[in-house]
C-alpha cells in the first residue's frame, strides 16, 4: 500500500491525505485520457477538488488512484480473544488465520487469554511421548499451547496457527488491543471485566461469542451490553449453529455477527460548503465524531459514553468484521440486530428441552417439527415484545443465529439429549444432568425458570404457552404428555 501511495505522490507532490474515496469518474469508453475536472474525491473534510491546473490522467492512473485511495490507514487493529476453552480456541483459530490473511488491516499476532492451569500431555494426544517431560510432569497450559500450537486440553487434535499466542496475563493480553473478542462462561463476565477495565484502550470495540442472555424477574440483559457497560466500550454479538469441534475441524458451517456501529464511528463529517448544486444539506454537516452517545437495543440512550477510535485505524464496521471472522469453511452474515441474535441463543435452549421431551415419548419427527415451529414463533414474539426498537423477525427466521441454531439444538444438543433421556429413563432432568454432563449445567433449565419469572412478573405468561409449559413440566406441575395441549394455550 505504501508503494502505491508513493506513486500518487509522484503524480501530485502535494498529495498528503491518508484516506480518500474516489467518488466518480466520467469518461467515454473510447477515451484514452481523462481530464481532471471529471474527478471528485472525498477526503476527511468533505468533497472538494484536490488538484488545480491543467492536469490529465490515463485510465490506468485512475485505476491506480482507486486502489490506493480506498482504506489507506497508518495503523492496524490488534485483536485479543478473551477465553480459551473449546469454543474460544476454535474462534481464536479462525481469527488468527484471518489476521495473517489480511495483514494490511490487522496485526498478525493474536493474543488469547488463557486461565492458567498445569497439566501433562494426555496419553491420547499425538504429542504424548513417555520420554518427554511434557508428558510425565505437569506444565503450564499456556506453555503447552505455545509449544505444540494446540490446546491439548480443551481442543485436542486441532492445529492452531503459529501467530496465535497463549497468554496467562489478562491485563497483558488486552493491552493496546483495539478489538476484543469475548468467549468464556457467562458467570465470569463481571469479575474479568473488573480486572481488565483499567488496562484496555478506551476506544476499543468488542464482540461477544457468549451465547444467551441474563434474565431475571426484573429484566432481560444482553451479555454484550453487560460487557459494554462494564468496560465503557461498544460490544456486538456472535451466535449461530456452531458446534465448536465441527468448526475447528473446518466442517462447513455458518454464523451470525450482530454489530450496530455507534454513530461516532462514522468518519469524515462534511462541513457546510457551497457545491455546484447548492449548499450542503444540514443533515450532512453533522459531525458524528463529536457525539459520544448511542442507543441501546431498547432504543434508550446508553449509559456508556463512547470514545471515538482514531482515524488512522480502519473503521470497525460490517465489512471489517466479516474479514476478521469469515473463512471458506465458516461463513459469516453480519446484521445490526444484537438483541435478536442474543435472544436466539437463549430461548432456543428452552425449545430444545421441549423437543427432547416429545422425542423421549417416541412421538416421532412430526411432533418435534411442531414443537420447533411453535417455539420459533414464541422466540420472535418475545423479541418483538420486549426489544421492539431493534429486533427484526428475519433474525430468527433467516439467520444462523435463529432458525439454524434452533434446528441444531433440537436435533442433538445437550438440552435436547438430556430432556429425551429423562423421559426415557423416567427420572428428573437434574439426575440426567449429574450423570451425563460431568459437573456442567444445562442452560435450558435455568433459562426456562428465569424466562417464566420474567413473564409472570409482567402478566405475560399466558402469551407464551410453550416456553411456560416447558417450565411447568420441569417443575413437575404437569406431565410431558400434556405438552400438545399446553402449546395451544388458553
Amino acid at each position: 500500500m505504501s508503494s502505491l501511495y508513493q506513486v500518487i505522490r509522484q503524480i501530485y507532490p502535494r498529495f498528503s491525505l491518508s484516506r480518500l474515496l474516489l467518488r466518480s469518474v466520467t469518461a467515454s469508453p473510447s477515451a484514452a485520457r481523462l481530464p481532471l475536472k471529471h474527478l471528485t474525491f472525498f477526503s476527511g473534510i468533505g468533497p472538494r477538488y484536490l488538484f488545480r491546473g491543467p492536469r490529465t490522467f490515463t485510465t490506468s492512473s485512475v485505476s491506480l488512484l482507486t486502489m490506493a485511495t480506498l482504506g489507506v490507514h497508518s495503523k492496524k487493529h490488534k485483536v485479543t480473544v478473551v477465553g480459551s476453552g473449546n469454543w474460544g480456541s476454535a474462534i481464536a483459530k479462525i481469527v488468527a488465520e484471518n489476521t495473517k490473511a489480511h495483514a494490511d488491516l490487522f496485526q498478525e499476532e493474536v493474543q488469547m487469554w488463557v486461565f492458567e492451569e498445569e497439566i501433562t500431555v494426555p496419553h491420547t494426544s499425538k504429542h504424548y511421548d513417555a520420554g518427554s517431560k511434557f508428558s510425565t510432569e505437569p506444565h503450564k497450559l499456556t506453555k503447552l499451547i505455545n509449544h505444540f500450537h494446540e490446546n491439548v486440553k480443551y481442543l485436542p487434535g486441532i492445529a492452531l496457527p503459529s501467530n496465535l499466542i497463549a497468554n496467562p496475563s489478562l491485563q497483558d493480553s488486552v493491552h493496546d488491543s483495539t478489538i476484543l473478542i469475548f468467549n468464556l462462561p457467562h458467570q465470569f463476565i463481571g469479575g474479568l471485566c473488573d480486572q481488565m477495565k483499567d488496562h484496555i484502550l478506551p476506544y476499543a470495540r468488542g464482540v461477544s461469542c457468549i451465547k444467551g442472555v441474563s434474565v431475571d424477574s426484573e429484566d432481560v440483559r444482553l451479555f454484550s451490553e453487560s460487557i459494554g457497560e462494564k468496560l465503557g466500550i461498544y460490544c456486538g454479538a456472535l451466535s449461530g449453529a456452531n458446534i465448536a469441534n465441527e468448526v475447528a475441524q473446518e466442517k462447513f458451517s455458518e454464523t451470525t455477527i450482530a454489530y450496530d456501529p455507534p454513530p461516532m464511528d462514522s468518519r469524515n463529517p462534511t462541513p457546510q460548503a457551497t457545491t455546484p448544486k447548492g449548499t450542503t444539506p444540514q443533515s450532512s454537516q453533522l459531525d458524528l465524531s463529536a457525539i459520544n452517545e448511542h442507543k441501546d437495543t431498547r432504543g434508550k440512550t446508553s449509559k456508556v459514553k463512547l470514545i471515538i477510535p482514531p482515524s488512522d485505524l480502519p473503521p470497525i464496521d460490517h465489512s471489517l468484521l466479516k474479514l476478521l471472522f469469515h473463512r471458506p469453511y465458516f461463513h459469516v452474515q453480519v446484521v445490526s440486530d444484537v438483541a435478536g441474535v442474543s435472544l436466539g441463543g437463549a430461548l432456543k435452549n428452552i425449545v430444545a428441552i421441549a423437543t427432547g421431551f416429545v422425542a423421549g415419548l417416541g412421538w416421532g419427527d412430526n411432533a418435534k417439527a411442531a414443537v420447533m415451529r411453535v417455539g420459533l414463533l414464541e422466540m420472535v414474539k418475545f423479541g418483538k415484545m420486549f426489544f421492539s426498537n431493534s429486533v427484526h423477525t428475519g433474525t430468527f427466521t433467516e439467520e444462523s443465529a435463529g432458525v439454524a441454531d434452533l434446528i441444531t439444538s433440537c436435533s442433538g444438543g445437550r438440552n435436547y439429549r438430556c430432556a429425551k433421556m429423562s423421559v426415557e429413563r423416567k427420572v428428573s432432568i437434574e439426575e440426567v444432568e449429574k450423570e451425563e454432563l460431568n459437573g456442567q449445567m444445562l442452560q435450558g433449565t435455568s433459562t426456562a425458570k428465569d424466562v417464566y419469572e420474567f413473564l409472570k412478573a409482567r402478566g405475560k405468561d399466558d402469551e407464551f404457552p410453550l416456553l411456560v409449559g416447558t417450565y411447568r413440566i420441569l417443575q413437575g406441575e404437569v406431565k410431558v404428555e400434556d405438552l400438545p395441549d399446553l402449546m395451544v394455550g388458553k
